[in-house]
């Protein structure tokens, strides 16, 4: 797991989740702070993102957005990744359960499977 990515998810910051081969591609939002990393993977509680399960019926392929001012990047302050993945819903197990004491209104829960983190700025 690349130490800057994991920098940048520890400030607060907005956090935009694109299925990339939707068609019209659908994009929402979330919060860094409601992300946890496990191994190669982020949980991210839902209780929206219809959309977005609604494209995974054809295509699971993902595209996450994150940044923050607060970290140095390449070229000065400010640092940004883009990350790539396939995702899947979740509505039981022991992370869900987790999930579910720190965010009482989810009704599922999103898990991106990382293939790849590429840092942008």
């Amino acid at each position: 797991m690349n130490q800057k990515f994991l920098e940048v998810l520890n400030h607060e910051g907005p956090v935009t989740i694109v299925t990339i081969n939707g068609n019209p591609a659908h994009v929402v939002n979330t919060w860094a702070s409601y992300i946890t990393v496990k191994d190669n993977k982020l949980m991210i509680p839902a209780a929206g993102m219809h959309s977005i399960e609604a494209d995974f019926a054809k295509d699971n392929h993902v595209l996450l957005t994150f940044g923050s001012k607060e970290v140095t990047g390449t070229v000065g302050p400010g640092a940004g990744f883009h990350v790539t993945g396939t995702g899947e819903f979740v509505t039981e197990g022991t992370e869900f359960a987790e999930k579910q004491q720190q965010f009482p209104w989810l009704t599922r829960m999103l898990v991106i499977f990382i293939t790849e983190i590429q840092q942008k700025i």
